[in-house]
């Protein structure tokens, strides 16, 4: 008589991520993206949230609401 193992597999529901919202990029001073992109420094955006850059936005990326009405304010 053979007996056979079977591996349970455990599958845990995706709730995490599907609540985030989507990632957007926010403004951010030119300078401070490079010292923060090396010394891992944070920097702040126009809408006033705090942060470490981690990646580099492409074009057509998702951009902040309020850092792009914040943006649209200033002086050309």
């Amino acid at each position: 008589m053979a007996t056979d193992t079977l591996e349970r597999t455990e599958q845990v529901p995706d709730t995490e991520t599907s609540k985030q919202p989507p990632e957007v990029f926010h403004y951010v001073k030119k300078g401070a993206i490079a010292e923060s992109a090396v010394e891992g420094t944070h920097v702040v955006a126009l809408c006033g949230e705090t942060f470490p850059v981690t990646k580099a936005a492409k074009p057509g990326s998702p951009v902040c609401p309020e850092c792009k009405r914040v943006y649209q304010q200033l002086r050309p």
